[in-house]
């Protein structure tokens, strides 16, 4: 009896006398404005990699959404001192001016807080990780998909946004290099706005009134197709191509006002971004690379129904 007795009290004196709570990490997520579908798709997926990597290893994750409700890159800077201030173990940044967030980014990352970057880097910034697309190939791939359709000649003119932010000066960068590989074509110019839709659609019809020759348009960003009826000519008599596919953008390809549009993998930004934190914070492993860059893509016709289903997914329900 006395046996068992020691037994039992050995046997007890090897657990633990308090369960262990998990790991908890809390990542702060900063985006150009808030009710933007490209952002509201990145935040679903960076609380779904929440969700599937707290489960995967046993630990609790956090996001923390800090978004302005128009593109202020002041704010955002603001942002992010907030987070670092109210003890965020991560960050995810999309850059609306990669001058204003640098110091606000090395300053998180000198206090240990690991920043990742998507859609809209901050390059001379000490980040982990860039997330997105080769905005220089983007807008290369954006005018030889419109060179194709207008059959090697014509005139077309681009639409862009915001001119401080580093993704777009990249695709308007691309979009002038491939224009230069087609003599048969005449690139009005690079067109830009405040990045809303009011004002994009604005801009298209003040430059469609002055230059009635345009035979096509480069839409860098979709910024005018996020409204009804952005685009007055007849459908097919100017073409257009554009980068992203979000819902109202895919109206347009079904309406035959666009050809093509160039989506990139918004979900996949915000799930790869906690991921690369999660392996940083709690697998002490860093990214393989400095930059990640995922392919676009092409959304027309064809397959416009089937892509359209990924946005049941992709929004908040």
């Amino acid at each position: 009896m006395r046996r068992h007795l020691i037994a039992l009290i050995l046997a007890l004196s090897t657990l633990p006398l308090f369960a262990q709570s998990p790991k908890r990490y809390t990542l702060g997520m900063v985006a150009k404005s808030q009710g933007n579908q490209f952002f509201e798709a990145a935040h679903s997926g960076a609380k779904d990699a929440a969700r599937e990597l707290g489960k995967k290893y046993g630990i609790q994750i956090t996001i923390d959404w800090r978004t302005p409700n128009e593109e202020d890159a002041q704010k955002q800077a603001e942002f992010i001192e907030r987070l670092v201030l109210n003890g965020a173990d991560g960050i995810i940044v999309s850059c609306s001016d990669a001058n204003k967030l640098t110091d606000a980014i090395d300053k998180a990352t000198r206090d240990g807080i690991p920043v990742v970057t998507f859609s809209g880097d901050a390059p001379a910034s000490q980040r982990l990780v860039a997330l997105g697309i080769d905005d220089f190939h983007c807008g290369e791939q954006t005018f030889e998909e419109l060179a194709k359709l207008l059959g090697g000649k014509g005139v077309v003119a681009a639409i862009d946004g915001n001119p401080n932010a580093t993704n777009l000066q990249q695709r308007a960068a691309g979009f002038r290099a491939a224009a230069k590989r087609h003599p048969g074509i005449k690139l009005l110019d690079i067109f830009y706005h405040k990045e809303t839709p009011a004002d994009a659609v604005a801009k298209i019809e003040q430059v469609m009134q002055a230059n009635p020759d345009i035979s096509g348009w480069g839409l860098l960003g979709g910024w005018p197709l996020f409204t009804d009826h952005a685009l007055k000519w007849p459908p097919g008599t100017i073409k257009c191509v554009s980068v992203d596919a979000l819902p109202p953008q895919l109206a347009y390809v079904r309406s035959g006002h666009v050809q093509l549009l160039l989506s990139q993998d918004v979900y996949g930004y915000g799930y790869s971004a906690v991921e690369r934190l999660v392996e940083k914070l709690h697998l002490k492993k860093a990214p393989a690379a400095k930059i990640e860059n995922t392919p676009l893509t092409p959304v027309t016709k064809e397959n416009v129904d089937a892509f359209a289903r990924n946005w049941e997914k992709w929004l908040p329900r």
